[in-house]
């Protein structure tokens, strides 16, 4: 099959599946946009371990890992099965790149992978399995990762990396459809000029870069996955979709193909 994009998807709320709106419709017809892929490799912002980790889960469990949220939300779930031929690709892909990793034999779907795939693939009959983060580790090693991993997506492999364009919780709001202040929309145009251009340089130094970073990241994590994406396909991407919930949580998401 021909080769698939990487994708670097913003999964915002854990109650993104029970809301509906302009990103809701847009993961609904992701699948429409791509041909289907014979397994999905999800790298998401809400797995950490060092070195890497790779779930080897034959049927992972859906892990409901928030709270205070609706109770019909922790009736949902995302029968999907693993893949032990993927994970065990990724080991090998890793390792010949000079990263260590390793499998893990029980972790499940974590917010970041099952909310986002049970909009955008609710029939669940693709393989998926995780690979996890490394928290402390900048954004030029990610992107290392992600280029290692760039077999995978000519042997109709998707990867996605599941995080959020911006990330800042401590402005939670209170409303869904609030709109987003100033420092939040100028950091996400900024993201969305170097993705459009290919501004490899500025992209992985955004700390030091981009305006207003400090305030929609006052933490890594949730912005790594995009380097991860990046890395596998390319550093010039197609925005596909742009929307804002809660005010300070930008939904955008971009296709990434070299």
């Amino acid at each position: 099959m021909d080769s698939l994009p990487t994708i670097f998807l913003s999964h915002g709320a854990p109650d993104l599946p029970i809301r509906d709106g302009a990103v809701s419709d847009f993961l609904r017809s992701l699948h429409q946009q791509f041909p289907k892929p014979k397994a999905i490799l999800v790298i998401s912002a809400h797995w950490h371990s060092d070195p890497p980790m790779v779930s080897a889960a034959t049927h992972p469990r859906t892990i409901y890992d928030f709270s205070g949220f609706p109770s019909q939300l922790y009736e949902l779930s995302f029968p999907a099965l693993g893949s032990s031929e993927l994970s065990d690709r990724v080991v090998t892909l890793l390792t010949q790149a000079g990263i260590p990793c390793e499998t893990h034999p029980t972790r499940g779907f974590d917010h970041g992978a099952w909310t986002p795939l049970l909009l955008a693939y609710p029939a669940a009959d693709i393989p998926v399995t995780q690979l996890s983060m490394q928290y402390y580790r900048d954004p030029l090693h990610h992107w290392q990762i992600g280029k290692a991993l760039e077999p995978l997506r000519h042997d109709g492999v998707l990867i996605i990396g599941s995080g959020s364009a911006t990330h800042n919780m401590y402005a939670f709001g209170e409303s869904y459809n609030a709109e987003p202040p100033d420092w939040v929309r100028v950091f996400d145009q900024w993201l969305a000029q170097n993705i459009a251009e290919g501004n490899q340089e500025a992209l992985l130094q955004y700390r030091q870069r981009a305006p207003y970073a400090k305030e929609n990241h006052p933490t890594d994590e949730h912005l790594m996955p995009l380097f991860v994406a990046m890395g596998a396909g390319g550093a010039k991407g197609k925005q596909l979709h742009s929307s804002y919930i809660y005010g300070v949580f930008s939904m955008a998401a971009y296709a990434f193909t070299s």
